[in-house]
């Protein structure tokens, strides 16, 4: 078994959930310093990391980033290195992306850039969306701000270690919207003394399910999923005087994805005034729409032929986020898909293992288009 490997599965083994990527972060920091990097930041946006590897001359800085954070999902498959987590495990990856950007510090540590400086940055809380802000926001990121920024999604479905790359929106936006509708209890026999959102809740979960249907163009792909829906509580004698409904929107662009957000929370207050109630919105988890810089994915493309690996241009973005989102709309960036094999499941299945065939080409093109990125001078 290889070093890397061994890392990877050391990491898989001992899973955090977002935000409290403690251990994990503890486990690459000790890790890192091996690798004598010229900083080794800690504590960014909660428990990130920043590896920084400086080179001969001045230069430009590229950020390489890969995510901390494990899934609630318990581990069903059979495996030596099982999450020893009860409830918490790998299933998106995350695992094999920090190793191939730990492995990318050995090749630095090794040799050191010509010019210009790289941050290996290992970011924390990317399911919730909410880890990238966190990091930008925090003070010590000012001492790391790169000009350039790129990341590695392993993505099954793919032949294994075929590069999708996509000059342009990679990942939709996306938003969680929780709609609280608030009425009156009485007693189930006098539904009329009361003010039951349940018609409420109803008309508002066909309503929302509907509306990129009315509301968007064929040139704007949108999507409404309602995710949860509550009513009252289990009491046969009782009317249910509130009602929670949740949903997903995605969108491929900033200004469809505000669209379905303002018409969601309209809606939601036009059906609450009909039946007597109040409504309130709140929106989190809030992703970006992840897009490309065409040079700097051009420059990818490059490295990905160069080092051997096929490459696959997808005609539209994919529908699921990525925080990495909050990171391209302030650097030119990309982020890379890597075919994790046509078998493999899905990304948060809980059969899904990181394959560590895809370590070697993920760290051999992450070094090639760090260096090349640095060497340019007109990218």
């Amino acid at each position: 078994m290889s070093r890397h490997s061994r890392l990877r599965q050391l990491l898989h083994r001992l899973p955090d959930l977002s935000d409290q990527e403690r251990d994990t972060s503890r486990t690459v920091y000790a890790h890192l310093e091996q690798l004598h990097p010229d900083t080794l930041l800690s504590g960014l946006g909660g428990f990130g990391l920043a590896a920084v590897y400086k080179g001969k001359q001045d230069g430009p800085r590229v950020l390489v980033r890969c995510e901390l954070d494990a899934l609630p999902i318990t581990e069903t498959l059979d495996i030596p290195y099982r999450s020893e987590v009860k409830g918490v495990s790998h299933k998106c990856g995350h695992d094999g992306h920090m190793t191939m950007v730990a492995g990318l510090a050995e090749r630095l540590h090794e040799q050191r850039p010509e010019r210009g400086s790289v941050v290996l940055l290992f970011q924390p809380s990317e399911e919730t969306g909410e880890g990238a802000q966190r990091v930008l926001e925090d003070a010590q990121f000012a001492q790391v701000t790169p000009e350039f920024a790129v990341a590695i999604h392993n993505l099954p479905g793919f032949p294994r270690g075929q590069v999708v790359l996509s000059k342009g929106a990679f990942a939709s936006a996306s938003s969680g919207l929780k709609i609280r509708l608030q009425g009156k209890t009485s007693h189930a026999a006098q539904p009329e003394a009361g003010r039951s959102p349940a018609l409420a809740v109803s008309q508002l979960i066909a309503g929302l399910s509907a509306l990129p249907q009315f509301r968007t163009a064929l040139h704007e792909p949108a999507q409404v999923t309602v995710v949860h829906a509550r009513l009252g509580e289990i009491a046969f004698g009782t009317s249910p005087g509130d009602g929670h409904v949740m949903a997903t929107l995605r969108a491929h662009s900033p200004a469809v994805i505000q669209l379905l957000a303002e018409e969601a929370v309209a809606m939601s207050e036009n059906i609450a005034r009909t039946y007597g109630l109040t409504a309130s919105s709140e929106f989190t988890q809030v992703f970006p729409a992840t897009v490309n810089d065409k040079q700097v994915t051009a420059l990818v493309e490059t490295c990905a032929q160069e080092t051997g690996l096929e490459i696959h241009r997808p005609d539209t973005p994919f529908a699921w986020s990525e925080d990495f989102g909050h990171f391209t709309s302030r650097y030119r960036g990309a982020l890379v898909g890597l075919g994790a094999g046509e078998t493999c499941p899905p990304l948060h299945h809980p059969d899904y293992d990181f394959p560590d065939e895809l370590l070697e080409p993920g760290i051999n093109l992450l070094e090639r288009v760090t260096r090349k990125l640095l060497e340019q001078q007109d990218v």
